[in-house]
């Protein structure tokens, strides 16, 4: 089955520290819906062409890496649905010696290429690609005062512009018309929606991860500025949310992307806080059903109680990856907290370790 992107971070980071000392670290990469026999055939002639090696030791180490890979494929029915990465090769540290190690990863995504390498290194460039936040939310708050444009990347808010109109909240009158002064206002306020629309047009207009926009205002500023048209249409096109906000600062993003739950429901931002709201409720309600800490998580692993394993970013790797191995050991889940989100610092101040069990111990 596919692993997570937790597991293929740390795969990553494990595989990114052995260094062949000479092309002898084999990379495959099978694509989702290729058959693995055609790829096992390819590899039985690469066996042959390494008969050319000169060096004997390289040559030992490209063909057992080889025949190590082949032996695994043909325990192979078929390929996995989202295709499969598989590194092989000696990994000993000291010359002369063999530490013959193969790791073979399902994606949490499909793989679309397929390679044969063989190096100094493993190439990890299309497993590090799925990775990265695969698509981003534009933001905007505003009234008729300022406007603030941010980014919603995975679970990070970043404030990107912030604007002021100039529109004076009242004029008065002076002896001359209130209906010039509301004009003179109407004017300001339609050249602040211009500028805006410029501003969204500079900054989103060619950002190729940009999946919506969402737009929050009192009414009816934000409905003025889309209803007018002022965007390009590219961009108007883009709104997937127009929500009702008080704020049109930073406080006024985080409520924007707070009311916009159900919109982003796949959004990790949002998905972290589902699973710590659900944790500290268990926690609250149901204190046997939940681990706080270490000690606590880890006597809960022995029974084999722990269901989802909850880790901090900010816990020491070698304690998460123990814990890691932990949860894989006994089918538990695992997720990773950032601390880009005021629950997950929370979180993290309690220790950044915990867990929800499937019955109290």
């Amino acid at each position: 089955m596919p692993i997570s992107k937790i597991q293929m971070e740390e795969l990553v980071l494990e595989l990114e520290s052995h260094k062949g000392r000479h092309t002898e670290l084999i990379t495959v990469y099978i694509p989702a819906d290729y058959d693995v026999n055609a790829v096992q055939r390819q590899l039985e002639a690469e066996k042959a062409t390494a008969k050319n090696i000169k060096s004997s030791t390289t040559r030992k180490n490209v063909t057992e890496a080889l025949e190590k890979i082949i032996r695994y494929l043909k325990g192979l029915k078929k390929t996995p649905e989202n295709g499969l990465a598989i590194f092989a090769g000696n990994i000993s540290k000291v010359e002369g010696q063999m530490d013959l190690q193969l790791w073979d990863i399902e994606p949490p995504s499909p793989l679309k290429i397929r390679i044969y390498r063989c190096d100094k290194e493993f190439v990890l460039d299309a497993l590090r690609s799925m990775l990265e936040v695969s698509e981003v939310f534009g933001l905007l708050v505003m009234d008729r005062k300022e406007a603030t444009i941010g980014l919603l990347e995975g679970k990070r808010i970043e404030v990107l512009q912030k604007m002021t109109s100039g529109v004076p909240s009242s004029i008065r009158a002076g002896g001359q018309s209130s209906q010039r002064f509301h004009r003179i206002i109407e004017g300001l306020t339609k050249d602040f929606y211009k500028r805006i629309a410029e501003e969204m047009k500079k900054i989103f207009f060619e950002m190729p991860k940009l999946k919506g926009l969402l737009v929050g205002g009192p009414i009816p500023t934000k409905d003025e500025f889309l209803n007018g048209e002022y965007m390009v249409t590219r961009l108007r096109e883009k709104v997937i949310g127009i929500l009702d906000i008080g704020g049109s600062d930073e406080s006024g993003l985080k409520e924007l992307v707070k009311k916009s739950q159900d919109i982003l429901a796949g959004q990790e931002i949002i998905y972290e806080k589902k699973i710590l709201e659900r944790f500290f409720q268990t926690l609250g309600e149901r204190p046997g059903m939940a681990t706080l800490k270490e000690e606590e998580t880890r006597k809960a692993f022995g029974y084999g109680a722990v269901d989802l394993l909850l880790l901090s970013r900010e816990v020491p790797r070698t304690i998460a990856k123990e814990l890691m191995k932990l949860a894989e050991g006994t089918g538990a889940s695992v997720e990773v907290i950032s601390i880009e989100t005021e629950e997950g610092i929370q979180f993290n101040n309690l220790g950044g370790i915990g867990a929800i069990l499937r019955y109290k111990i």
